[in-house]
């Protein structure tokens, strides 16, 4: 999305939806605190999505439905942290989409032929964590996107994620072990693969 204003379509009294009643009215003071909340923090939120997912298009998906929901309840979040709620949101859309996805790739009984080492491989650690954050469940991985990608507070983290601080803490803790083993491994592969050459 280009960093100037996002553009709605929204006017004094009307609400958006489908007519079914899922999105409540607002008067034109909501909707433009609305309209200012969304452009002011879509790129920060979009960040975080894309953090979480590792797909630019879902990540927008999750957020426009994150919005939509912060829409249908601007009148109650809105005094308190929109921006929590938001986060909130995309976590928990992210988890539901996380826990219904399907294996994409299938054993077969024949291996695929094997490609020779990449001469580039050594810069692809970028890529691999990635790969790694990706491989961990979907509230560790909120956990590492809040504490050390969006660099917030671990009793901020645990607000947002509505639980302990010390679960953070662990959660952390355990994602960072991880994190370390599937990279060690990773670097050992790189290591064996450079010595056949």
């Amino acid at each position: 999305m280009p960093s100037a204003e996002l553009n709605f379509v929204l006017h004094p009294g009307v609400s958006l939806g489908d007519g079914n009643g899922w999105m409540v009215n607002m008067g034109e003071d909501a909707e433009e605190a609305f309209r200012v909340f969304v452009n002011a923090r879509w790129e920060p939120l979009r960040r975080f999505a894309f953090a979480l997912t590792g797909d630019l298009g879902h990540a927008e998906d999750l957020l426009q439905t994150a919005l939509l929901n912060c829409h249908r309840h601007w009148g109650r979040i809105r005094a308190d942290n929109p921006e929590a709620y938001v986060r909130r949101s995309v976590i928990n859309l992210n988890t539901s989409w996380w826990r219904r996805r399907r294996l994409a790739e299938y054993p077969t009984p024949a291996l695929p032929d094997v490609e020779a080492p990449d001469a580039m491989a050594r810069f692809d650690t970028r890529e691999e964590i990635w790969a790694a954050i990706l491989a961990l469940p979907a509230r560790m991985r909120a956990v590492l996107v809040l504490r050390y990608f969006e660099d917030l507070p671990e009793a901020d983290v645990a607000a947002i994620l509505g639980c302990s601080a010390g679960s953070v803490k662990s959660q952390a803790s355990r994602g960072l072990t991880r994190l370390r083993s599937v990279l060690e491994r990773a670097a050992t592969q790189r290591d064996a693969a450079e010595a056949n050459q």
